[in-house]
């Protein structure tokens, strides 16, 4: 294999990895020795670092991994400080409300509590990051289980789904009735 095809599969491997790899399985997978690796990859520093360009190599302990240039944080900064934008339907905080409650929960069990389809909402706190595949449940078909993620947390300021408000009896009671209130008028449309 040439060098540069060498160079190009470490690149790919460490931009895919996004965290620092062992130089010893970086040579694996090239097929080459530490030592000729290593030389590779400092090659690679020095291609990038001589070019006007927003990455570097660096090297952690015996690793190497694709870092951002600290010239470019400033950019990358005003990128992060702009929040991400998505807008929390009543549908998607309907769902999301029972997957936080009623956590691991499957899509036929959020379904039975709203009596509607919710592969879209899922699909959507999902694409938010809110909440995530958590498992499988132990069933015929093994239906995949979801529950709520730290940047669920995070969105809503609690450190702990411990800390989620408690319903009571007569709320409980309040969402039952506002519900088959709102099946019974669906119904009459």
């Amino acid at each position: 294999m040439d060098r540069q095809k060498e160079k190009a599969i470490l690149e790919a491997v460490l931009f895919t990895m996004g965290e620092s790899v062992e130089t010893d399985r970086l040579a694996s997978v090239i097929g080459e020795d530490k030592k000729a690796t290593r030389k590779l990859l400092m090659e690679l520093k020095e291609e990038y670092d001589g070019r006007q360009c927003g990455i570097t190599l660096m090297e952690l302990e015996d690793s190497f991994q694709m870092c951002t240039k600290a010239d470019m944080y400033e950019y990358l900064i005003k990128i992060a400080k702009t929040p991400r934008k998505y807008v929390l339907t009543d549908t998607l905080l309907e769902t999301l409300s029972i997957v936080a409650y009623k956590q691991p929960i499957t899509r036929a069990e959020i379904e039975k509590i709203r009596g509607v389809s919710c592969d879209h909402a899922v699909n959507r706190l999902v694409e938010f990051g809110l909440i995530a595949e958590v498992g499988r449940m132990d069933a015929p078909g093994r239906p995949l289980l979801f529950g709520t993620t730290e940047e669920f947390l995070r969105s809503f300021g609690v450190k702990s789904l411990e800390e989620l408000p408690e319903l009571s009896a007569v709320q409980i009671e309040e969402f039952k009735i506002q519900a088959e209130q709102e099946a019974s008028v669906q119904l009459d449309i």
